[in-house]
């Protein structure tokens, strides 16, 4: 990500137990993922470096599930349910946000792009200077 025109972006749950803030560009490119998480949530990932990211609520309102590798943290409220971020498995260094838990007014542009997370070990890399400050 470019640290060309960061600006505060705001995000959450369903509920607002969890909510969020981060630095990012106003004009961003999300992933579409279709992994077998991606595809049965709608998760539309933009990924930003853990030090443009800020829990504003208790992390108490969280739960975390993993699987395979155990290196990505799925994050959900415990309330709603909702997984608004998580530690992603290609960025363990930052977050992954889901676009659709995102205030989108404070965007100029949203851009999308198609990631083959089914064929992840062959892909996965291409995503690590996404979270790179």
């Amino acid at each position: 990500m470019s640290q060309q025109e960061l600006r505060e972006h705001r995000g959450g749950c369903h509920c607002g137990a969890v909510r969020f803030r981060f630095r990012a560009p106003t004009k961003v490119l999300v992933q579409r993922c279709n992994c077998s998480m991606c595809s049965m949530t709608g998760f539309e990932h933009l990924i930003v470096p853990g030090s443009q990211f800020s829990l504003l609520t208790d992390p108490a309102a969280l739960a975390t599930y993993t699987f395979n590798t155990g290196v990505a943290k799925h994050l959900f409220c415990r309330t709603c349910g909702i997984k608004s971020y998580y530690v992603p498995r290609s960025n363990p260094d930052g977050f992954s946000i889901s676009l659709r838990c995102v205030d989108r007014s404070s965007f100029e542009e949203i851009e999308y792009e198609d990631f083959d997370g089914q064929n992840w070990e062959q892909h996965g890399a291409a995503l690590a200077h996404l979270s790179k400050a």
